[in-house]
């Protein structure tokens, strides 16, 4: 059995998709948990569940509201930055991703929008690849980036028409930032079935769709 960590994912989302394969799995969030599985959750700091134990893989969903590319023009323009509080938690934000993906676990994914240049300095690499919920299923649209170490990249399961960006549309609320941040189900289950694979056989899942196509 592998002990997987799912770390910054209140939703248990991933982390349920890989209980139902049989991992051994938790979440980790600083909040508790709302997937309903409160014996699964490790409420606490990721940088402290990372050291709970020697965990087979992670897989790591931090925050990103100070990293995205669509919010750079609140944090600096012309190339000065303006906000100087924002920098601050971009740096601290976007050092967390570098450190988890640097972190002694031997496979790791790390998941965020796409960054802007001055996250990209700090995480020290560009992102393996980009995904798109339509490509997993559902009919709409919201660019994620993958840093990915020792796990092959997301192969498509189910493409399908659509390309509404109704997360981006989501109106003001308390929980617009979970919502926002709550990974798509077909997303879910293939990274539990395709890295899931990978894990146990060492063997990658082949897609054969052809994604230039639907570019």
């Amino acid at each position: 059995m592998k002990d997987i960590l799912l770390g910054c994912e209140e939703s248990q989302e991933v982390c349920k998709a890989f209980r139902q394969l049989g991992f051994n799995a938790y979440s980790n969030d600083i909040l508790p948990c709302s997937g309903g599985h409160p014996e699964w959750h490790l409420q606490m700091p990721v940088q402290e569940a990372i050291k709970l134990k020697k965990w087979d893989a992670g897989i790591f969903f931090t925050p990103c509201t100070y990293s995205c590319n669509s919010g750079v023009r609140w944090l600096a323009k012309d190339g000065i930055i303006i906000d100087q509080t924002r920098y601050e938690n971009m740096i601290y934000y976007a050092s967390l991703l570098r450190d988890c993906l640097n972190s002694d676990i031997p496979f790791v994914s790390c998941e965020n929008p796409i960054p802007h240049k001055y996250a990209l300095d700090i995480i020290g690499r560009k992102y393996d690849q980009i995904i798109q919920p339509w490509q997993f299923g559902h009919g709409e649209t919201k660019a994620t980036c993958l840093w990915l170490k020792g796990l092959p990249m997301l192969q498509p399961t189910n493409i399908v028409a659509g390309r509404e960006q109704r997360i981006w549309k989501l109106p003001p609320s308390e929980d617009r930032a979970k919502l926002r941040s709550k990974t798509y189900s077909g997303i879910a289950q293939a990274m539990a079935e395709q890295w899931g694979n990978f894990l146990l056989s060492g063997k990658q899942i082949e897609s054969h769709i052809q994604l230039k196509i639907f570019e």
